[in-house]
Formats: C-alpha cells, sequence, structure tokens
C-alpha cells in the first residue's frame, strides 16, 4: 500500500554531517505521520525523529539522544521525507529505518510501512 525506500546512508566521520531520504510511493494519503527509527547492533530499534505528513499542525518529535542534531523534515510535493543528521557520534551507527503511520505517535508500534533501511556507520 506505502512503499519507502531510504537512500543516503554511508561511512562518515565522527563530527560530520549526513542527510538520509526516504522516498515514499503507493497510497501515501494515508499517511498521516512520518517517523526515523533506527537499530544498532545488539539492540532493540528506536525512535529517532517523527513529523506530521500533510495536517495543518505541523508537530515534530525528536529522540533525546538526537535532540538539536538530527533535523526532520518533508516534501510533500515529491513525496519524500528526509532526516539531516550533524555533529554525528559512534554511538549513532545504525541502520536507519524511515515510516509511515495512520495515527498521530511516536510509538513504533503504531507505525504500518518500513523502508528496507540505510546503514549509516559514525568512525572515531
Amino acid at each position: 500500500q506505502v512503499q519507502l525506500v531510504e537512500s543516503g546512508g554511508k561511512l562518515v566521520q565522527a563530527g560530520g554531517s549526513l542527510r538520509l531520504s526516504c522516498a515514499a510511493s503507493g497510497r501515501t494519503d494515508s499517511v498521516y505521520r512520518t517517523g526515523w527509527f533506527r537499530q544498532a547492533p545488539g539492540k532493540e530499534r528506536e525512535f529517532v525523529a517523527a513529523v506530521n505528513w500533510r495536517s495543518s499542525f505541523l508537530f515534530y518529535a525528536y529522540a533525546d539522544s538526537v535532540k538539536g542534531r538530527f533535523t526532520i523534515s518533508k516534501d510533500n510535493s515529491k513525496d519524500s521525507i528526509y532526516l539531516q543528521m550533524n555533529f554525528l557520534k559512534p554511538e549513532d551507527t545504525a541502520i536507519y529505518y524511515c515510516a509511515t503511520a495512520s495515527r498521530f505517535s511516536n510509538n513504533q508500534a503504531d507505525y504500518d510501512y518500513w523502508g528496507q533501511g540505510t546503514q549509516v556507520t559514525v568512525s572515531s
């Protein structure tokens, strides 16, 4: 119903910047909120950032670990969402996923569609 494809993940030096992109297709009219999640090796997947998709009420949310460093944005005309990551740390190393939800939520259980993920590796 909704297909998501992430891109932009790569190896980057600590302190550097990277921008991830997620292209959405299919029934994007059913999307209410979009988010980024990440999963590091041996750890559970965690919330990173989220923003409303098309609602006039734009509400941004960030995990404490990335607040002030990461910025989520979207371009509805291109059905795309982005994650600008600055001042990257080795702890940011993970597979990053974009996802969509049909309700207002930061809970990954409420996200219905997921991309395949893109690997971000931050070296020391």
